[in-house]
């Protein structure tokens, strides 16, 4: 748990302390992250593109190896979203048979998002990967509404191998760049800027929207 939480306040320097450490930990640590991130609407927080790419840079230089790393944090991703799914087709299936009448004025909203789901969950599945905190809510939804499992599955797929491949080889490739081992604490939080920023703009936009209506 502390080494969880020094990767939360500390990336790319505890990831580094961790995998000299003990290497075996590392990964089962990389993994326990990503699935959380993605599996528990608990812990949108955790590090998600920052800590792919300092992994990717760490195992450039280091004996983290890359060929057991990028099938790991693909499971991890993987089973995440599969977990979050479930974890909202319980609790969906629970208060749609609830009786109490908050409950149910609640629950329509649902209707919209189901809808939503229908025509565009396979494109929120690839392209919500991407952002943080959305990534978290998406699967638990996409189970509240029961989006179909084939469909949800072949997308969760689809969405981690873009997510994962992406950010962990850009950070390998990039790790051997001396200006890039040399400062990618500033590169981390970049990263963490440049994904939030779509959602930022999109509450913006829509405080604005709601204000003039």
């Amino acid at each position: 748990m502390n080494e969880i939480i020094e990767l939360i306040l500390h990336t790319d320097d505890a990831l580094l302390s961790l995998v000299s450490e003990n290497v075996n930990k590392a990964y089962l640590v990389l993994f326990l992250i990503i699935m959380l991130e993605t599996g528990i609407i608990l812990f949108p927080f955790l590090p998600g593109d920052g800590l792919l790419f300092s992994a990717g840079v760490i195992a450039a230089t280091t004996n983290l190896n890359i060929l057991a790393l990028w099938p790991l944090l693909l499971l991890a991703a993987i089973t995440g979203n599969l977990l979050n799914y479930f974890i909202g087709n319980m609790l969906g299936t629970g208060l749609r048979q609830s009786r109490n009448r908050f409950i149910q004025k609640s629950l329509k909203p649902l209707e919209r998002t189901e809808m939503y789901y229908l025509r565009h969950g396979n494109k929120a599945l690839v392209i919500g990967r991407f952002f943080p905190v959305i990534r978290t809510f998406i699967p638990f939804f996409a189970g509240v509404v029961k989006m179909p499992f084939k469909l949800f599955f072949n997308y969760t797929v689809l969405g981690a191998l873009l997510w994962i491949t992406l950010f962990l080889f850009l950070g390998y490739f990039l790790g051997g760049i001396a200006w890039v081992k040399n400062n990618y604490g500033l590169i981390f939080l970049c990263l963490i800027i440049i994904t939030f920023l779509p959602f930022l703009i999109t509450l913006i936009r829509r405080l604005f929207v709601g204000k003039k209506s």
